[in-house]
Parts: C-alpha cells; sequence; structure tokens
C-alpha cells in the first residue's frame, strides 16, 4: 500500500471513530437520532429501499430515541430537482438535519455533502426500513465511503 493510500486510511478511520463517539451518548446509550432511507412507496417502515439516491420518490425519515427505539417515523417525498423541485437532493436532504443516511449507494457529490456536514452514510444491507434500521441498531452497517460514478450529473 502507498503511503499516501495509507494516510488516507488512517484519516478516514480517525474520522469514522469521531463519528461514532459523535453518536453515543452517556452510558453506552445512543443520543437521539434522525435517519433518512430513500424508499420506493410510502409505505412507512414496511417500505422496500430504493437503489438510487438522487432519483428515488421518497425518503423515511426515521427517529430513535436514546436507546435506538423508533420514537417517530414519517415518509416524505423527494422535492429535488429529479422530481420538478429545485437544487440537488442531497441539499434538501441536510435540511431534514439527518443524522445518519442508509443507503445502497449515492453518487460522489451527494456523499461528498454529506460527509462535509457531519452526516453518517452507511451502506444497506436489507430491502425495507425496518430491517436497516434493525442492522443499524446492531452496528451492522458500513459506512459508505465511495460514490457510484455512473449517478452523477454529466
Amino acid at each position: 500500500m502507498r503511503k499516501e493510500d495509507e494516510e488516507l486510511e488512517k484519516i478516514k478511520r480517525k474520522k469514522l471513530e469521531k463519528l461514532l463517539q459523535d453518536i453515543e451518548g452517556k452510558g453506552g446509550n445512543r443520543m437521539e437520532m434522525r435517519i433518512v432511507v430513500p424508499v420506493v412507496d410510502e409505505s412507512g417502515l414496511s417500505a422496500h429501499l430504493s437503489d438510487h439516491f438522487g432519483r428515488t420518490p421518497y425518503f423515511a425519515v426515521v427517529d430513535l430515541d436514546e436507546k435506538g427505539k423508533i420514537s417517530n417515523s414519517k415518509t416524505v417525498s423527494n422535492v429535488g430537482e429529479h422530481f420538478g423541485g429545485r437544487g440537488y437532493t442531497h441539499d434538501r436532504i441536510l435540511e431534514l438535519d439527518p443524522n445518519v443516511i442508509i443507503v445502497y449507494g449515492m453518487g460522489p457529490r451527494g456523499l461528498s455533502t454529506f460527509q462535509n456536514a457531519g452526516v453518517a452514510v452507511l451502506r444497506a444491507n436489507a430491502n425495507t426500513v425496518k430491517d436497516v434500521i434493525a442492522a443499524y441498531n446492531e452496528d451492522k452497517l458500513e459506512e459508505l465511503t465511495e460514490g457510484c460514478h455512473h449517478a452523477h450529473h454529466q
């Protein structure tokens, strides 16, 4: 491994460690969290995840209490430019004040925007909102470290 690659990996590890420390509350319990998940319909926690973050029709917004239990959930429409709205989807999602985004993948611009805003972007490992929230609570999700290059604007 080249020295530059080693340095980059070290920076990524430190960033992830800090993020995990920020997420953890006193006594090992998590603070309240807001998780946003791109979904294909409005069926709440049973909704299936969308394959494409920027072009998903909806987002599930799930709030967890300090014990990781779901305290609130809602579905919001994608009002980004791909759906007749204005602006990039990732910028509009930041208005929801998320702590975590759980996705199959996203473009490099969206990933960079969330990383720069201190929002964790985790790779989904299940098909429904309920299942990815459970995986999140069990610490079974990995950080998304690279955007899908086919997803960015030409």
